[in-house]
């Protein structure tokens, strides 16, 4: 099928359906459980073109995706600077790992404090990087950030205004830099769901009627093409460490995503002492991903003998292969019981925690 008839006819039909359409579409017309590495040609403006190795079953030449990107960006940037926003996050770094291949010192990484980050994550970043030769410029923007989310509660209205915001940073911070370009960490499932109506990812400016040069800002996307597992497997060739190339994921306008409701710097703070006790509670399980999510609600609660009106937190752990769909991690009791104890006892004002037991389809992986 030719790419513009595949967007003809993804257009056409139901989201479920389509999601499958492309599961059996990009493994050669056959259903697997095992796609971590197959090629995958999407419903979008461009379409897969690495070679496939034989074998077992049908991957990636990850050796030649890193050679041709690499060269792609050396023969885009020339003799320019090019800036790359670093995150943590696996998709960020691989892109910053690529350009520093490609381009070397005419690169800046650049970390944006958006104040909505996990606990430590600035100085993760930094320690990391520097391993690797890349220096990393850490700014602290959270003031503009939360000022930019003050009184919102609608997910819609909160996720562009973290895009404004982001984009409004970086176009600051290119032209400070003279840098002519802005590496982005956009894959395939940031397209698709927003293509679909899903939920906007604030990476993937066309599809959500957004100029990049009303920015100051001419982006450049070398993973937009891969899945998750596909980039795993780039940031292995690359040379990043596994904790960068296992990260979980974690989304682009961070605990904003994890904070129904209005975003303040006391409700991220809440939300972010929770993730950290989810995180190390569940690391021993590997989930896709695992969050804590503080609900727009209150309960009634005892502590110390007195009547409480506290906040509520939702643990949610999910197992997937691209984010695509996902299940619920099948967690034991005792671990969840552990969890809730020490939620409600390390975290203050939080007075109930539940687990969320939704796939994904009907829900999303994220709450907002």
């Amino acid at each position: 099928m030719s790419s513009r008839r595949a967007e003809e006819f993804a257009g056409a039909i139901p989201l479920t359906a389509l999601l499958w359409c492309f599961r059996i579409r990009l493994v050669g017309g056959e259903y697997t459980h095992k796609p971590i590495l197959h090629r995958r040609s999407i419903s979008c403006d461009r379409l897969g073109s690495y070679p496939i190795v034989e074998g077992e079953s049908e991957i990636m030449d990850v050796k030649q995706f890193v050679a041709e990107k690499t060269e792609e960006l050396r023969q885009t940037v020339g003799q320019q600077r090019a800036l790359v926003a670093l995150s943590g996050g696996v998709d960020s770094s691989v892109v910053a790992a690529l350009g520093h291949q490609a381009i070397g010192d005419q690169i800046t990484a650049l970390f944006i404090d958006d104040g909505l980050m996990r606990e430590g994550e600035g100085q993760m970043v930094a320690e990391v990087f520097a391993g690797l030769g890349i220096e990393v410029q850490i700014q602290d923007c959270s003031e503009q950030f939360f000022a930019a989310l003050s009184g919102l509660t609608d997910p819609e209205d909160k996720r562009k205004a973290f895009r404004d915001t982001f984009y409004q940073t970086l176009g600051e911070a290119v032209r400070d830099s003279g840098a002519k370009f802005m590496l982005q960490g956009t894959i395939a499932a940031d397209v698709l769901e927003t293509k679909a109506g899903i939920k906007t990812q604030h990476n993937v400016l066309e599809q959500i009627g957004l100029d990049p040069a009303s920015y100051g800002l001419e982006i450049l996307e070398p993973l937009r093409e891969l899945f998750k597992p596909q980039v795993r497997e780039v940031a292995r060739e690359l040379g990043l460490p596994e904790t960068i190339a296992e990260r979980m994921p974690f989304p682009g306008p961070g605990l904003a995503t994890r904070v129904v409701g209005e975003v303040t710097p006391e409700r991220v703070a809440t939300a972010r002492a929770a993730t950290v006790i989810v995180e190390e509670e569940l690391a021993e399980l590997r989930p896709f991903q695992c969050m804590a999510v503080l609900l727009n609600a209150r309960a009634t609660g005892v502590q110390d003998g007195q009547r409480t009106f506290g906040q509520i937190i939702v643990v949610r752990s999910v197992e997937s292969e691209d984010a695509m769909t996902a299940e619920p991690t099948e967690v034991d009791w005792p671990k969840l019981r552990r969890i809730q104890q020490r939620i409600c006892a390390e975290v203050p004002g939080v007075s109930k925690v539940l687990y969320d037991l939704t796939p994904k389809p009907p829900s999303t992986i994220e709450y907002i």
